[in-house]
Formats: C-alpha cells, sequence, structure tokens
C-alpha cells in the first residue's frame, strides 16, 4: 500500500492534500462555530421557556445541529477553501513552476481529487447512515421544544389500500383527535360502505384509533342499510398522527430503510408527498458528488494569478457558492410543482455546475 501510495502521490501532491484537509477543516469549524453561536442566541427563549437541560441542549439538539451543518455546508466549504488556498498558491508564483517542470494540468489536478474523494466516501456514507440519525435527535427536540410552531393539514384524503379510503376534516395534534372523520370501503369503483363519525382519537398505548358516536352506511346495488349512533370502537387502520402534521424536516429525520419504506406506502396512498420523499432519497445520493464538481470549478478559476490577489477568485467563488445554493433550493420547487422527475432534479446542480466545470477546465491555464 505504501509502495501503491509512494507511486502516484510525491511531494507536491502530499503539500497540496495538506493545504486542501487543513484549509477545509479549520473553514469548516470555524462556520460550525459561527453557526452554533448565532443559533443559541436565536433559540435561547425556547430552551429557557420549555425548562430544556443543557444533557438535552447538548447531546440531542445539537449533536444533531452539528453534524446536520456539517452535512449541509461541506460542498460549499470545499469550493471556498479550494479557491483560497489555491488563489495563494498562484499569488506567491507556486503554480508556474509545477506546470513548466512538465506536469499536465491533469497531473496537477489529481491531489485535488484525492481529497475531493475522501470527502465524498465521508459525504456519502454520513448522509445515507449518520445523518437521519442525528437530525432525527435534532427534530425530535425541535418539535418537542416549539422551534417550528404547529402545523396541521386541514381536509386530509389519505387511501390506506387499493379499497378503503379516509379523509378527516381537521386534525388536533395535542389531543391526536381528527373532526369529521370518514372511511369509505369500495368494491372496484362501487360504494360498498361508508362510516363517518364526528371524532376518531388515537390511542397510543394500544396503537389503535377510537371513535365514537360513529354511523355506518351499507351499500348493496340498490339496497341500503344504515346503522346510527354505534357506541365506542376500537380499530385498526394503517393510519397515524404522523400523517396529518406538516413538518419540513420529517423525511430528512428518516433512515434511508424508513423513507423507502415510507415511498411505497405513499405510491398506495397517494397524499400528495410521494415527490418530495422521492427526491430527499436521490438527493442523498447526488448531493456528495458536489465535492468533485465545486472542487474542479474552484481549482479551474483560481490557478490562474491575477492583479489584486486572492481578491477576484474569491468575489467569483461567493458568488457561484450562491447560485448553486439558489439551484439546489429550486431543484426540489422544480420536482414538486413542475413535474420535473425527483432524480433529475436532485442530479441537477451538479450537472449544471459540471459542465460549468468542465469548461472552465478548459479554458484554465496549461
Amino acid at each position: 500500500m505504501k509502495d501503491f501510495v509512494g507511486r502516484y502521490l510525491k511531494i507536491i501532491d502530499w503539500y497540496i492534500i495538506k493545504k486542501y484537509l487543513g484549509t477545509f477543516v479549520f473553514t469548516l469549524g470555524i462556520f460550525i462555530v459561527i453557526s452554533v453561536v448565532f443559533d443559541v442566541s436565536e433559540h435561547l427563549d425556547n430552551f429557557l421557556t420549555h425548562h430544556a437541560t443543557v444533557e438535552e441542549i447538548a447531546f440531542k439538539y445539537y449533536a444533531g445541529f452539528i453534524p446536520f451543518y456539517i452535512d449541509l455546508l461541506t460542498p460549499l466549504i470545499v469550493f471556498l477553501a479550494v479557491i483560497y488556498f489555491t488563489a495563494k498558491m498562484a499569488n506567491q508564483t507556486e503554480i508556474v513552476p509545477i506546470l513548466s517542470g512538465k506536469a499536465s494540468f491533469k497531473r496537477f489536478l489529481r491531489p485535488y481529487f484525492v481529497c475531493a474523494t475522501l470527502i465524498f466516501i465521508v459525504a456519502l456514507v454520513g448522509k445515507l447512515y449518520i445523518i437521519p440519525y442525528t437530525n432525527k435527535l435534532k427534530v425530535d427536540f425541535e418539535n418537542s421544544h416549539g422551534f417550528n410552531g404547529e402545523q396541521v393539514k386541514s381536509m386530509t384524503h389519505l387511501k390506506l389500500d387499493e379499497q378503503t379510503y379516509v379523509s378527516v376534516e381537521s386534525y388536533e395534534h395535542d389531543s391526536k383527535t381528527g373532526y369529521q372523520f370518514t372511511l369509505e370501503k369500495f368494491d372496484g369503483d362501487k360504494l360498498r360502505q361508508k362510516l363517518t363519525a364526528n371524532s376518531i382519537s388515537y390511542d397510543s398505548v394500544k396503537k389503535s384509533w377510537q371513535m365514537k358516536d360513529y354511523t355506518v352506511r351499507y351499500v348493496n346495488g340498490l339496497r341500503e342499510k344504515m346503522v346510527f349512533n354505534l357506541p365506542l370502537k376500537d380499530t385498526m387502520l394503517d393510519l397515524y398522527p404522523a400523517d396529518f402534521e406538516v413538518r419540513d424536516n420529517v423525511y430528512s429525520a428518516m433512515s434511508l430503510r424508513d423513507l423507502n419504506t415510507n415511498i411505497k406506502k405513499e405510491k398506495i396512498r397517494g397524499a400528495g408527498n410521494l415527490r418530495e420523499m422521492e427526491y430527499e432519497k436521490w438527493r442523498r445520493y447526488c448531493y456528495p458528488f458536489a465535492a468533485f464538481v465545486l472542487t474542479l470549478i474552484g481549482v479551474s478559476i483560481s490557478s490562474r494569478k491575477v492583479r489584486g490577489g486572492i481578491g477576484l477568485p474569491l468575489g467569483i467563488g461567493l458568488f457561484l457558492c450562491f447560485a448553486y445554493i439558489v439551484v439546489d433550493k429550486f431543484a426540489l420547487v422544480f420536482a414538486i410543482k413542475s413535474g420535473l422527475p425527483p432524480l433529475i432534479a436532485a442530479g441537477l446542480p451538479n450537472t449544471l455546475f459540471g459542465v460549468l466545470g468542465i469548461y472552465l477546465l478548459y479554458k484554465a491555464p496549461k
């Protein structure tokens, strides 16, 4: 292994790798510290109002907050770090001797992509297996301490299976009670049974729903039978309180296995959240590739020595960071509103900026 590494990575490669990873880790650490300081000042009232302990804040909220922002900021910090230390090398005339010594620009890129590969592997493993767990810690703490307020669906319509449909006019989160509940069972396209209840409550111990004073209408062709004001009834339905709650961060807290399970369930129910879940799934695979794309762009625009030092490359880098964030945010909108397939939407930012990176690489000094 040592001989293999020594064959492909020379002294100058290790020099660039140390600069790349050192600048990346230092910059990421600075951004995380600043994020934590601002977040503490912003949510101090929530901590005090809900009497959160120091242990809960440290090992639940910030144990999820810090990995979340490391994952979120990693591609952008990669970009800024590459631009900063490469522009500094170019300004100090360190790149010219490398390219003048019969080393091609592709060979010059080798240590950059070695670092990008390491970051990609860590980011991918974290995105698939670690971040969902830490996000759940953060999301559970936020939802239980009033960070997001309470958002509840109204007029919810769900398909439980091929024959069963339910609807709830409104839902109260604290009591886990839905009002104006309707359950309909079909045989093909023919209605066979319709159950209505003024309210339906979830029993978290029995894991079942309780209906009070409900009415059932049986339909058999032209014959109908109505049964009124039936007593209390426990019923098992493939329906949970979370199906009535609106949380912007709920899908990021699902494991990949849970996400796939919910995608299959959503395809049956058709409740309108399928594209969001599919986008979240594919984004977990696509987002880490930004390490390669942004590294390529960063090296291409900062490897040329320019007047004014590193100010111009950093300025261009900040502009491109902003553009990448805008495209990444709009990708979800494209997937939901414009009918763009979630896989294509998730890969859209890296595709567009990958094309830009190839163009900039072609124009880079050789």
